[in-house]
């Protein structure tokens, strides 16, 4: 038997205002993205904005369902905004943000699991590692330079091959 250890690095942040300028800016698009959410029954709204490698900014929000969980998460209409816009541009930058309606928004909020199956796998179409900024509407705020590190033994194509 093998035992073996997965770890990462992140870098944490006390504000955005000790971003670089980029990123600082990426993070308020997806903070400014909540506004559009559809979150009437978990008051939770998520925004998520991608700098893709051409350059431009595509966002995305939470849209929620009365037939709940059938929802879509901000990361997931993101990515499917923008490989449908901007199809093989590659993502560098995912910035999340979320507005709790019910209490605060002052901590990071991480990608839930399906979220991170599909942005693994978006980045797997595009050949290179997707950064993560994670933050709420104010506080603390995290990068993660490889989004895959966020699940480790994921499942993909090559799995069913």
């Amino acid at each position: 038997m093998i035992k073996q250890q997965h770890n990462f690095l992140f870098e944490e942040y006390n504000s955005a205002d000790e971003l670089k300028q980029d990123d600082a800016f990426l993070l308020n698009e997806a903070r400014s993205a909540t506004q559009f959410a559809y979150a009437p029954y978990s008051n939770f709204q998520v925004g998520a904005a991608a700098k893709l490698i051409n350059g431009e900014v595509v966002i995305g929000s939470n849209q929620e369902n009365a037939s709940y969980p059938v929802g879509i998460c901000a990361e997931r209409v993101l990515l499917s905004s923008a490989s449908s816009q901007y199809p093989n541009i590659a993502i560098d930058t995912i910035a999340i943000s979320y507005n709790n309606m019910k209490g605060t928004s002052n901590t990071p909020a991480s990608p839930c699991g399906i979220c991170r199956q599909t942005i693994s796998e978006y980045q797997e179409r595009g050949k290179r590692a997707i950064r993560l900024i994670l933050s709420g509407m104010e506080g603390k705020v995290i990068i993660v330079s490889n989004a895959a590190d966020l699940l480790p033994l994921s499942f993909s194509a090559e799995d069913m091959k």
